[in-house]
């Protein structure tokens, strides 16, 4: 095998050797060493999804608005708590608020959805609501980051780099985890992060809070002074100093995350922007998700994007939308955000089932944790981690399946409860991952997404 030292690449270099030469045996010295680390891989068991779409809602959507419907809402409206639990749910200062908009029973399964998502209701029975679903603590910073990484303590790699570590992906000349508009606060890249995992494994964001994803852009996708030869064969010659550096330092995984980034970057530069380019897409397409119309045109285009990467071959893709955190002006708030997420979220799923992609993609809804039903602000819900709502689609999940309940208020999860560890969990499993087999030894110890926690909710396991 042809190994050349980093002196010995800078004598050859100084002596006249010749760039076209030398680039030849770095190149070949390069495919000799190659061992790709996001090169598909075989799951524990037979999965049965491929691929997840995680639809965040950022600040906790209000269950008891949207999904998880509570008439004695409406029986006990004004008293307290405890006044209506006979002193077991004793809230003081609060009085219960029923809510503002009606439920109906939708699909052949009769699931309770809120007239807030009449769009999302056509697909009724495609929905396991995670109707127990709760988490460990009700503030943001927390709470978001338990979600994306099973952590809320310490810095740990997030679920989209444990599936791409688990899985490998598809297609090498995409990123395996993307995530588009993630949150700048509240964690920030830690959401996406790897943590200890290798670099490699970390997701790549398009795009920002704040800013409308159309005018997005990757940076430095292409390269204005050099051709794609001649770029190839400088980053052999980079490439060969990298792993000569790598070669003596052994425990540094990130020189080995900056070896495949720069592969990844080169291969992306004519794989990514035909993605990102949604001229191709029909008109019927663009109106399907609502793109062109101004409530819903940016997170349709967040949602036509995820299509278009999953169908490409990326394995994890985040969509975030922002400021589902109302304390007041619930009804003006919610609504617009409903307004906003509706059609593009039944798009996807109608996009999908028609690629005959649902039944091997898994789509997550959810925030970090939901609103509570008793209010002190009588236009405002604040946060409540004790029980709330996500839901899942596609993926070998059962749909037209209620899961898990909390108390007949919406107050505190008490049937099937369902926490962020067992929702880890469950995603891991549908992905054929047994997640405490699914593990990476560092500082002296094997670490796992769901610690030593998570129960797999095999009761919504179609």
């Amino acid at each position: 095998m042809l190994q050349l030292s980093r002196r010995e690449v800078l004598q050859s270099i100084s002596c006249g050797f010749g760039f076209t030469a030398f680039a030849g045996m770095a190149a070949e010295a390069a495919q000799k060493e190659f061992q790709n680390p996001l090169a598909p891989k075989q799951p524990h068991f037979a999965a049965r999804a491929k691929r997840v779409i995680f639809l965040c809602m950022r600040g906790g959507p209000s269950h008891v608005d949207t999904f998880d419907y509570k008439p004695m809402l409406e029986e006990y409206a004004g008293k307290s708590p405890g006044e209506a639990s006979g002193g077991l749910n004793n809230q003081k200062g609060r009085k219960l608020k029923p809510s503002p908009w009606a439920f109906k029973q939708h699909g052949e399964s009769g699931l309770p959805i809120s007239e807030l998502f009449p769009h999302v209701a056509k697909h009724a029975d495609d929905l396991c609501l995670l109707n127990g679903s709760h988490t460990t603590l009700p503030n943001h910073p927390q709470a978001l980051v338990e979600l994306h990484t099973g952590n809320f303590q310490f810095v740990r790699p997030s679920v989209g780099a444990w599936m791409l570590y688990g899985l490998g992906t598809e297609n090498q000349d995409l990123p395996g985890f993307i995530t588009i508009k993630p949150p700048a606060r509240l964690g920030g890249a830690q959401n996406y992060g790897s943590a200890f995992l290798p670099a490699i494994y970390q997701g790549t964001p398009i795009g920002q809070t704040r800013q409308a994803l159309k005018d997005a852009r990757v940076q430095n996708l292409a390269n204005p002074q050099l051709t794609a030869k001649a770029q190839r064969q400088q980053i052999d010659l980079l490439q060969s100093l990298n792993r000569d550096l790598a070669g003596r330092q052994p425990d540094n995984s990130q020189i080995d995350g900056v070896i495949q980034s720069y592969e990844l970057a080169f291969r992306m530069q004519s794989a990514v922007p035909k993605l990102l380019d949604l001229s191709s897409e029909t008109e019927e397409s663009l109106n399907l998700y609502g793109i062109g119309n101004g409530p819903t045109d940016d997170f349709g285009r967040q949602c036509l994007l995820a299509r278009r990467f999953v169908e490409a071959g990326v394995r994890y893709v985040e969509l975030t939308h922002e400021n589902w955190d109302q304390h007041k002006s619930l009804k003006a708030r919610l609504g617009s955000n409903c307004k906003a997420t509706d059609q593009p979220i039944a798009a996807l799923l109608a996009d999908l089932k028609r690629r005959d992609m649902l039944k091997d993609t898994l789509v997550i809804w959810g925030g970090e944790f939901g609103r509570t039903p008793a209010v002190r602000n009588d236009d405002g819900r604040d946060h409540n981690s004790a029980g709330f709502t996500m839901w899942m689609a596609g993926g070998g999940v059962k749909g037209g399946l209620r899961y898990g309940a909390t108390d007949d208020f919406g107050i505190a999860a008490v049937e099937d409860k369902f926490h962020t560890h067992d929702l880890h969990a469950t995603t891991l499993h549908l992905l054929g991952l047994d997640h405490t087999r699914l593990t990476y030894r560092y500082a002296g110890r094997d670490f796992r997404l769901t610690d030593v926690f998570g129960r797999v909710a095999e009761k919504i396991i179609a």
